[in-house]
């Protein structure tokens, strides 16, 4: 059974209430338990964490070395433009990742189109809402898969 764990970056807690123009009205609880419900189709195991510090999020990361963890998708969120360190630690790891954005970072600022993270992802999905975590963990669940 592919293991596949779903990172969310920070503020990311606070979908429903936070700039609903941009992230939409869902929470992250809700998209939690679609992403829930699609992997149990899938005989996915799913795991998901959230975290609003950048240390914690590189040692998830470290983890998947040990916890059998197959396929990364993750919203990196305000760290997909500052943090070399979660490159660093998917460049150590290993994991194949898929990047994942609810807005489109491409129609925001120009700082917000800059990534660390997407040339070295398998892919990136950006500007669907919640669609953007059900493709990604789709494309997530066809690889592990192949």
């Amino acid at each position: 059974m592919p293991q596949i764990l779903v990172i969310h970056g920070p503020n990311l807690n606070l979908l429903g209430q936070r700039e609903p123009g941009h992230y939409g009205v869902d929470t992250l609880q809700s998209i939690n338990q679609e992403l829930l419900e699609l992997s149990k189709q899938f005989s996915v195991q799913l795991s998901v964490f959230q975290s609003n510090h950048e240390g914690q999020i590189v040692e998830r990361i470290h983890q998947t070395l040990q916890d059998g963890t197959d396929f990364v998708v993750i919203n990196p969120a305000a760290f997909t433009h500052t943090s070399v360190a979660i490159r660093d630690a998917f460049l150590a790891c290993s994991k194949p990742f898929i990047e994942v954005h609810l807005s489109n970072v491409h129609a925001r600022e120009e700082f917000r189109q800059h990534s660390f993270l997407s040339d070295i992802a398998v892919g990136v999905i950006t500007g669907l809402g919640k669609d953007s975590y059900l493709l990604a963990l789709h494309a997530a669940i066809s690889r592990c898969n192949k």
